[in-house]
């Protein structure tokens, strides 16, 4: 497949130093370059399950929390501690 790529001028003297360390052509320099990105991206990577810790809080102080509005009016009426 033949494209055009813009490449930032950090990444192209990158390539050029590649390309002449290695006497290789920028095109293979930047295909393999590309196949070595595009392998580590596709292999994920394992991740633990997303867990949080259970605490107690006691017994709820306000009655039932069933009733939203009466919830919410008994929780704007108690004073702060």
């Amino acid at each position: 497949m033949r494209t055009t790529l813009t490449l930032d001028d950090g990444v192209a003297a990158r390539v050029e130093q590649l390309r002449r360390r290695f006497d290789r052509s920028a095109k293979d320099v930047i295909n393999s370059a590309l196949r070595a990105g595009l392998d580590a991206r596709g292999t994920p990577t394992a991740r633990r399950p997303y867990s949080t810790a259970a605490h107690d809080l006691g017994a709820c102080l306000i009655g039932s929390l069933d009733d939203g509005a009466s919830a919410l009016e008994a929780g704007e009426s108690r004073p702060l501690q």
